[in-house]
């Protein structure tokens, strides 16, 4: 899954997509670069981020998105407004990728995040985890077990959204690496990954270009003189991600497409050579 930020403050890549046409070349660089999804996003997650109105949203979205649905592959927009979904949706998205887990409700009233996803039989849809909010999680990071606790909420909107009648199939969960998790929680849902999706439905994994691998990765760098820039994380991305697959994950979801593709071929290219025999 390749992400495209149309936002001005995005975390990684600080805007350089956030025009429409500037977006639209990046969604033609990742397919090209072997993307099998493109996740658009128009308002920022990052830490400490404020809310977009509603109408910015829809304004930096739907142009890309008319385009990108044009490209041939599914098309996730990663947003936590029902209205968002509902006008995405209508305009050919395929996945709604949330980081409220479809909790949200309507906000002039009416239909809430769930119900506009459910409405749409057969779009695919994200359901993550996250410790309290952007704007304060990474202030207040979880306690206690941190596997125990994400699994069970990921059971639970499992249980929810199916009690709309959104099947398995259509569904995929997301620990939400960083989203509200100290670098050594965020690790701990790497080793135990294999114990957080609920049976049935797909893990998607999102370790690209988080600060918790510059955290893990510090000591290291401070001996090589690297400085902790969000685009000089590329390795441990790429690391990670390969982590990620061996444990279950069925999407990762990435910034660098063309490394991440390449290390997929050649974890492949291995595994589908027979090992030596014996002597």
């Amino acid at each position: 899954m390749g992400i495209v930020n149309i936002t001005p403050d995005s975390f990684s890549d600080g805007g350089r997509w956030a025009g429409p046409a500037a977006a639209m070349r990046h969604c033609d660089t990742l397919v090209a670069q072997g993307a099998d999804i493109l996740d658009l996003g128009a308002e920022s997650s990052r830490p400490g981020a404020a809310p977009v109105p509603l109408e910015l949203e829809l304004q930096r979205l739907m142009p890309v998105l008319a385009y990108a649905v044009t490209l041939g592959v599914p098309v996730s927009v990663d947003t936590c407004k029902p209205e968002v979904m509902h006008a995405a949706l209508d305009a050919g998205a395929d996945i709604i990728n949330d980081i409220w887990a479809l909790r949200q409700p309507w906000l002039a009233g009416g239909v809430s995040a769930a119900q506009a996803v459910a409405a749409h039989p057969t779009c695919g849809v994200c359901l993550m985890h996250m410790h309290r909010n952007p704007a304060d999680m990474q202030q207040f990071p979880m306690q206690g077990d941190v596997v125990v606790q994400v699994k069970e909420f990921l059971q639970q909107r499992v249980f929810d959204a199916q009690a709309l009648g959104i099947k398995n199939n259509r569904i995929f969960v997301d620990p939400g690496i960083g989203f509200g998790k100290t670098a050594e929680q965020n690790l701990a849902l790497l080793a135990r990954q294999s114990e957080l999706a609920p049976a049935g439905v797909g893990l998607l994994a999102g370790w690209s270009r988080k600060s918790s691998l510059a955290v893990l990765a510090a000591s290291v760098g401070a001996e090589l003189g690297a400085t902790d820039v969000a685009s000089d994380r590329l390795v441990p991305s790429v690391v990670a991600a390969l982590l990620a697959i061996q444990r279950g994950a069925r999407v990762v979801r990435v910034h660098d497409v063309k490394e991440t593709v390449q290390m997929v071929r050649l974890w492949q290219a291995v595994g589908s050579v027979p090992a030596a025999s014996a002597r």
